[in-house]
């Protein structure tokens, strides 16, 4: 496992896969590619498996047929899945910074770094598996942690950056290592003090109940979901709830709500293996909240076009500032956007055949 955990880290890749009756694989640039010639088979996977974790995983591995775990090794901090599939166990790890960066950093911009500031309510971090979230989640609490003093109990699954204590005292608890579950973490967080608490993600009712419960009771929650724009934050959120709950749940939501923040990372372009930062703000306004109560989320978008003024910003402004900077390719934000229309001043202009003979 160091052996390619050190070939990944060498060349900057984010993630190494091990399947059997395959080579062993990295991803970079969102790409996948072969680190090494030959096939794996699934004793050799096994045998990498057990050397890295203790029996308690092992156990649980063998009991549900898949484990999130954290590796510590000399190559630096790792979040890994093992999981059984048809050819047998398969690993992905993927590569954690060595440090919590900022937010800038990230390259957020300061309307979303301004979340911080947030003293009660809720707030979301959304976007696709890998998109960044859980690096996001942790800068925004090391920056909280330094401003603000308090107590902060994160819930993760696991936790992948360990956040030292600052002005805040930082609580850092993990799904079946300090706690059962989210939604016991959660009813007993909300029992030791806590002035933020902050959610890996939101998986059920019960959870999305008592986090909406603890931002009404003026504490700050921050939880992430895997949903790709704020509309569907939304939705997704509802969603999590049976029929008859919902109606008050939309007004639960357009109360408490403070801010969906939903990301996208895009290979940066002429810098292979490297990716940049792609994102929505919508925040609360009078007509965010009546569109959120009255069932009309399709206002949204126009919403964060139109909410610049009041710290908002669309995915597509953020595609079009990215575009203008040369730092993504047109077909990677086509891709993603909203509205066409609104990239189209950056379309390639496309030669005619009598230009293209002449090259």
């Amino acid at each position: 496992m160091e052996d390619y955990l050190s070939a990944v880290v060498s060349k900057n890749g984010t993630d190494l896969h091990l399947s059997p009756k395959s080579p062993p694989g990295y991803r970079i640039g969102g790409k996948l590619r072969p680190i090494a010639e030959g096939l794996l088979s699934s004793k050799e996977i096994e045998e990498i498996a057990w050397s890295v974790l203790d029996a308690r995983q092992r156990e649980k591995l063998e009991r549900d047929w898949e484990l999130d775990f954290v590796l510590d090794s000399d190559q630096g901090r790792f979040r890994g899945n093992a999981h059984y599939a048809c050819n047998g166990l398969e690993l992905a790890v993927r590569v954690l910074p060595q440090e919590i960066p900022t937010m800038e950093a990230l390259g957020h911009r300061p309307e979303a770094v301004n979340l911080c500031q947030v003293r009660q309510g809720l707030i979301l971090v959304t976007g696709i598996a890998g998109a960044g979230k859980t690096t996001t989640l942790a800068s925004m609490v090391r920056t909280i942690s330094k401003i603000r003093s308090g107590v902060i109990v994160t819930i993760e699954d696991p936790v992948e950056y360990i956040i030292g204590h600052a002005a805040a005292l930082v609580k850092q608890r993990e799904i079946g290592t300090s706690t059962k579950s989210y939604a016991t973490a959660l009813k007993h967080a909300l029992r030791q003090d806590p002035d933020v608490l902050v959610v890996s993600e939101l998986r059920d009712r019960e959870s999305a109940a008592i986090a909406l419960t603890a931002a009404e009771t003026g504490h700050l929650v921050i939880a992430t979901l895997h949903t790709l724009d704020a509309p569907g934050t939304i939705d997704r959120l509802i969603d999590l709830f049976p029929g008859n709950e919902q109606p008050q749940i939309r007004l639960q939501i357009a109360t408490v709500l403070q801010g969906v923040l939903c990301q996208h990372l895009i290979p940066r372009k002429d810098h292979f293996g490297e990716r940049v930062l792609a994102s929505e703000l919508l925040r609360m306004t009078t007509p965010v909240r009546s569109a959120i109560r009255d069932k009309k989320l399709f206002r949204l978008n126009d919403a964060m076009q139109l909410g610049t003024k009041k710290g908002m910003f669309s995915l597509d402004q953020s595609l079009r500032d990215l575009l203008a900077k040369d730092l993504i390719h047109y077909d990677d934000a086509l891709a993603i956007c909203h509205d066409p229309e609104y990239l189209a001043i950056f379309k390639p202009v496309e030669k005619s055949a009598t230009e293209a003979k002449a090259l």
